[in-house]
């Protein structure tokens, strides 16, 4: 530790001068503001040890939870392509080019196969940090794989929602994967295996207005933001402030709707 001082006008101060802890080390809970340190939160399943406020967290960290040990990604070759060559604020190329090298992802949806409690599962888990987990024909395209991996080896199948919505730069083609992978989904029942729908916080837009709502069994993180529209849009609309908590997971499952 060193010392300075610094005189202005007659008044002398001294100051330590500390090194600051590397980023990563610590997390603040967004709910209570309690402090811990990453390793804490990790051992504890991504849950504030405080509060228990689920933290968010990404494709990779849910297989590593979910999973009995080793797990295989599948489809990790697709990629997104800008064929209708959009661009608002940047060019939707460079949107990508800078979720891949900031995440470290292909896209905004990971699938893996592994065991549970030693039974084999398929889960696709979206990443909300590529793009705000929006739902493109990626999206679409790895989640019909995935339902064609589960239906030639009759596994089950499990989806982890965490998505604000169809990929806007997509435009159409983000929008038919809603009917894509409900036609999809269909199969599944028909061939009698069991599809989960696991919705985190958020799960909005066209992802809960498919394939979010469509599982044998929908489940939920406590106080994830579940809904269609977003509450802020809805405020802009309807120029009133919703119900306090509305639009998250207890409500639905004490309300059903």
């Amino acid at each position: 530790m060193s010392w300075f001082k610094r005189l202005k006008d007659g008044v002398q101060t001294a100051t330590a001068h500390k090194k600051e802890a590397p980023d990563g080390v610590w997390y603040k809970c967004k709910r209570c503001s309690e402090t811990s340190t990453t390793k804490e939160l990790k051992e504890n399943n991504y849950k504030c040890s405080h509060c228990n406020y689920h933290v968010r967290i990404g494709s990779s960290e849910y297989f590593e939870l979910i999973y009995d040990g080793n797990y295989q990604t599948l489809f990790d070759d697709l990629i997104s392509k800008d064929f209708l060559k959009f661009e608002d604020l940047k060019p939707y190329t460079k949107r990508l080019s800078d979720a891949k090298r900031k995440t470290n992802l292909n896209d905004s949806i990971s699938v893996a196969v592994g065991k549970v409690k030693k039974k084999p599962l398929v889960i696709a888990a979206m990443d909300f940090s590529f793009i705000g987990g929006s739902m493109g024909s990626v999206v679409g395209e790895k989640i019909a794989k995935a339902i064609d991996y589960s239906l030639e080896h009759r596994i089950p199948f499990m989806i982890i929602s965490k998505s604000g919505g169809a990929r806007m730069m997509e435009s159409a083609f983000s929008l038919m994967q809603m009917a894509k992978t409900s036609a999809k989904l269909s199969l599944l029942a028909k061939a009698g295996i069991p599809y989960f729908s696991f919705l985190t916080d958020p799960t909005t837009g066209g992802v809960t207005a498919s394939f979010a709502m469509l599982g044998d069994v929908n489940f939920a993180e406590p106080e994830a933001l579940i809904g269609f529209a977003g509450p802020r849009v809805i405020k802009e609309t309807i120029k009133k402030d919703l119900p306090e908590l509305s639009q998250t997971s207890e409500i639905l499952t004490g309300t059903g709707l």
